[in-house]
């Protein structure tokens, strides 16, 4: 799993980032959040999952880009509407797994776990 170094997080969890953060990569259980991970599937642009998934023995973490965290699923819908129209405001395009990787390539922020 890497991590955006510009992560995108939820008003209600802002004050616990680091801590979600590290429950996370360390499989501790995170009942009311959600991770927000570029696509899987080539056809979307986000993936919104819960963090009790990640948790998962076979749930496969290898290649997620983590670049938000929300407290509920309302503010991780309202996170994804906010990336994807500041990707369309900067590009014009919806082209969001792109986007991101390119950010990451020139400022060389993401962080892996």
């Amino acid at each position: 799993m890497e991590w955006d170094k510009n992560l995108y997080v939820g008003s209600s969890i802002s004050h616990k980032k680091n801590r979600i953060k590290w429950k996370i990569i360390h499989n501790a259980g995170q009942l009311d959040i959600y991770v927000i991970a570029l696509a899987s599937n080539p056809k979307n642009l986000l993936d919104v999952i819960p963090a009790w998934e990640l948790m998962q023995k076979h749930y496969p973490k290898k290649g997620k880009y983590i670049v938000g965290l929300a407290g509920s699923y309302d503010e991780a819908l309202e996170i994804v509407t906010e990336i994807v129209t500041e990707v369309y405001r900067d590009t014009g395009q919806f082209q969001v797994s792109r986007y991101f990787k390119k950010r990451a390539k020139e400022d060389t922020t993401c962080i892996s776990s």
